[in-house]
């Protein structure tokens, strides 16, 4: 979340930045935030001044005492006792006061930078990069959940049969397809400097407040009421509750984790063609990256993080583009996001396989994750994440751009993973 003394002393810059996001009623939250930040120190001023009155009493007292003036000791007694009963009433003003502050910084997004391009929707994101030949299939190329029936190693029914849409159960040269892609992804995060870990599906309500998924996505996430746990829609969410509560030290920097977890989203309301196969899962299998970085490195970081996925689509040998997200498509704790597209030839369109983001301080703030600085002092780190790479729309390009007469050829990047070079 934004810090409240960032909008307390940056009201323009944050209404500004609101208006980019095409955020509905931004001043009226603002004012409101502002109001209560306002209440909450004002209380906490005069409980300071009641506590600093209280512990002068409490050393006149003593002194009283030792004099012998028992009887004015007395009197300052009951008035200590007068005191604390008014601090304990206004301690507990201000922990609501500091509940309902914290609730309205729950409500604020994170500001976009300044190179994010106005804009309400998709259509509006800018294509920043674009590589790779989209290829001319044969006459008789198919949509890849036709390929998947064709060939056997997806089956859409069986998944649904089992659970219900959005659940497909691989087979076959399927599966192992995807297990290959999982230690592929793996094997290249690990060798460009990324620490594998291994974390929970599972994740607390705090954890999901860190990483700012609550309560912006919570209708959006498998809850278990009975234990308060929420599947993770991302590895993201574990990985940087890693370093939720943390004080690094500078020459940690930069620390880089990657994961490979399945992933769980309700995608509620998602209807249509554009969701049919592999576009739009409720499980589905992602490699993701995280970097925790000083805030004087992370855009460079950031331009890092797409290099590097860039570097794997093109072993992969799929056409592929870049996209800078504008602020109405931006997700909720981004300040600057680029979205990496695959072309989908039996489909004719472009398909999302990875956001590679920059949350500057927003997500640190939530975690409380900071670092002792040059002079000592405490700020917060800057923290980034990016799908590397998600795999259904992935495994959907693939079968897709890489279908011919005789099968499916596979990237030979791939092979030595797999241990095939068609699915026939």
């Amino acid at each position: 979340m934004l810090q409240v003394a960032f909008i307390r002393e940056n009201k323009e810059i944050v209404l500004n930045g609101l208006a980019k996001r095409n955020f509905k009623n931004a001043e009226e939250l603002v004012d409101k935030t502002i109001a209560a930040d306002e209440e909450r120190r004002a209380i906490q001023t005069e409980l300071d001044a009641m506590l600093a009155e209280s512990n002068k009493l409490s050393k006149d007292i003593g002194m009283l005492f030792k004099a012998g003036e028992t009887q004015k000791a007395d009197i300052l007694k009951k008035k200590t006792v007068q005191l604390k009963d008014k601090s304990k009433d206004l301690t507990e003003n201000l922990q609501n006061k500091a509940n309902e502050l914290q609730e309205l910084l729950y409500l604020i997004p994170n500001i976009p930078n300044e190179i994010v391009p106005n804009g309400v929707s998709a259509d509006d994101n800018i294509n920043v990069f674009e590589e790779g030949e989209i290829p001319v299939l044969h006459k008789d190329a198919l949509p890849h959940w036709d390929l998947a029936k064709k060939y056997d190693i997806i089956d859409f029914e069986l998944g649904n049969k089992i659970t219900g849409a959005g659940f497909p159960v691989y087979k076959g040269k399927g599966a192992k397809l995807q297990r290959a892609l999982i230690n592929y992804f793996l094997d290249k995060n690990t060798a460009a400097g990324y620490e594998e870990v291994q974390v929970p599906h599972l994740v607390n309500e705090a954890s999901g407040f860190g990483t700012g998924q609550l309560p912006d996505k919570e209708g959006q996430m498998y809850h278990d009421a009975q234990d308060n746990l929420y599947l993770i829609p991302t590895a993201e969410v574990p990985v940087t509750n890693i370093f939720r509560d943390v004080i690094l030290k500078e020459d940690e920097f930069p620390i880089c984790k990657t994961a490979y977890t399945p992933c769980f989203r309700r995608e509620a309301g998602s209807y249509g063609a554009h969701v049919r196969g592999l576009n739009r899962l409720h499980q589905f299998d992602k490699v993701e990256i995280v970097r925790i970085e000083h805030p004087n490195n992370s855009y460079a970081a950031l331009d890092a993080m797409v290099n590097h996925v860039k570097s794997i689509l093109q072993e992969l040998n799929l056409p592929y583009r870049i996209l800078r997200l504008c602020g109405g498509d931006m997700g909720f704790t981004s300040a600057l996001t680029y979205d990496f597209e695959v072309f989908s030839t039996a489909q004719d369109r472009w398909l999302e396989i990875s956001s590679v983001s920059n949350f500057e301080n927003f997500q640190a703030n939530r975690l409380k994750l900071r670092f002792k600085n040059s002079e000592g002092k405490s700020e917060l780190a800057h923290t980034l994440n990016g799908s590397s790479l998600a795999l259904p729309r992935v495994l959907a390009g693939l079968l897709e751009n890489c279908q011919t007469p005789e099968g499916i050829k596979i990237p030979k990047v791939l092979v030595p993973y797999c241990g095939f070079d068609l699915i026939n």
